[in-house]
């Protein structure tokens, strides 16, 4: 990334006239350094309010002792550097006016310039990185905007933003429950960059990725020596998490026993490091996801009931793409959008009987699968244009995700109601008409509870 940089300001207060101007010559000789000199610290005060980069401090001033200086710089903005520059050596007040603040204490010599060179350079690094910081947090904040980052107009994402927008607004704990693919961590992503967490880190950690005896190493961390191939201290998920979120994919995966291990953390607000005995507090927001139902998990045993309901929180269901209807043709051409600009390419279109094949698919793979399906479309597209032979679908994903799990016929029955109510966002008038059976079956299975 290309950083403009505008000129380092350096203050200097010096009450030797002659020394003053010497460091001042010094500094000027670089074009990118902008100098200016205080013989008194009543005089520098007055225009502290302009925000140096640095200030060179002399110790031994006129109106006011360099530590009282020291003080009011560090009361008005403690993020600018101070060097103090004495004429005398004194180990004990060096070591004070650190503790107390001071960049660096140099002593006037010979070396003087060449410390002060070395500091603005050191300065000067920091100041980029901070530049190069601050400019990827907006690049961020751009690109999680929650009407650009969440894409559909369907009835049932309409209510995925009303509950997108409610965990922007607080810092409940947020469960996302939805099929592989769908997008979870995206909305976990949307959610942190939205929120007033979101100059604070996003640590997100796969339950699945990480192999069962080392997921408690990876959330809580080690101390060195603790286990065969700890050679280092390691924090874990939740100390890099501190102070912002923590998504847990995939959390229905876990261990049983690391459950409770996890439990206790969320409960008490602390961690010990595998292989230590110090206890560290943690505070950050846990986003939780899965694409299993963790009720049902609950009832098998496999979920543990108290860990469920302390993650529960605010439970938001991505559904699936295919009951999205027109979405699957917006994120279709919001993908081939940013193909083209990646490549810098022209314009691709997608044909009407593409978007006809698109719509008739069932995407068990959904966004994720759709975004790859595009991607090789543009790839293969001629006068770009995507046709419906350009539009390749993956052979793994032949059968009907409806037969993909063997039931009894009334439950196919149900699933095909409860996936006709969820597209047409629950009026059962209009389902009855698709289905073409009276709305007396669906009210009597909606009264049971079937659906």
């Amino acid at each position: 990334m290309h950083i403009i940089m505008s000129k380092l300001k350096v203050f200097i207060v010096e009450d030797d006239p002659i020394y003053g101007k010497m460091i001042k010559y010094n500094l000027s000789l670089n074009p990118d350094i902008e100098t200016e000199l205080f013989e008194n610290a009543e005089s520098f005060l007055k225009k502290l309010d302009e925000n140096p980069q640095l200030v060179t401090l002399d110790y031994s001033l006129p109106d006011m002792t360099g530590e009282e200086v020291l003080k009011r710089i560090r009361k008005y903005n403690s993020e600018i550097p101070v060097v103090i520059v004495s004429g005398q050596e004194n180990l004990k007040t060096a070591i004070k006016l650190l503790k107390d603040g001071a960049y660096d204490y140099l002593t006037k010599d010979e070396e003087t310039k060449d410390r002060i060179w070395n500091i603005i350079k050191n300065i000067r690094e920091n100041f980029n990185l901070k530049e190069e910081i601050s400019q990827l947090k907006d690049q961020i904040s751009k690109q999680f905007d929650l009407s650009k980052t969440v894409i559909g107009i369907s009835p049932v994402m309409k209510k995925v933003y009303s509950l997108v927008q409610k965990a922007v607004n607080s810092s409940i704990t947020v469960s996302i429950t939805g099929e592989t693919g769908v997008g979870k961590e995206v909305i976990a992503k949307a959610i942190h960059h939205n929120s007033k967490l979101k100059n604070k880190p996003f640590v997100s950690v796969n339950i699945t990725a990480i192999p069962k005896d080392l997921i408690e190493s990876e959330l809580f961390g080690h101390e060195k020596g603790s286990f065969t191939g700890a050679i280092a201290r390691r924090i874990g998920k939740f100390e890099e998490a501190n102070g912002g979120t923590l998504f847990l994919d995939e959390i229905g995966e876990m261990d049983i026993n690391m459950q409770s291990k996890l439990l206790r953390v969320l409960q008490e607000k602390e961690i010990t490091r595998v292989g230590g005995t110090g206890v560290i507090k943690i505070s950050c927001r846990i986003i939780a996801a899965t694409h299993r139902d963790l009720a049902e998990e609950v009832r098998k045993g496999n979920f543990r009931e108290d860990l469920y309901y302390r993650l529960l929180g605010l439970p938001i269901q991505i559904p699936p793409l295919r009951m999205r209807g027109n979405d699957i043709l917006l994120l279709a051409k919001h993908f081939i959008n940013e193909y083209v600009n990646d490549n810098e390419i022209e314009k691709i279109s997608l044909s009407a009987d593409s978007h006809q094949k698109l719509l008739k698919y069932e995407w068990p793979g959904n966004v994720r699968e759709l975004k790859a399906v595009i991607e090789l479309a543009c790839v293969m597209c001629e006068n770009n244009t995507i046709m419906p032979d350009d539009i390749q679908f993956s052979k793994n994903y032949s059968m009907d995700s409806l037969l993909a799990k063997e039931m009894p016929l009334r439950d196919y029955l149900n699933n095909i109601i409860k996936h006709y109510l969820m597209k047409y966002n629950d009026d059962v008038v209009l389902v009855s008409k698709k289905l073409r059976i009276g709305k007396s079956t669906i009210y009597r299975m909606l009264q049971k509870k079937a659906i």
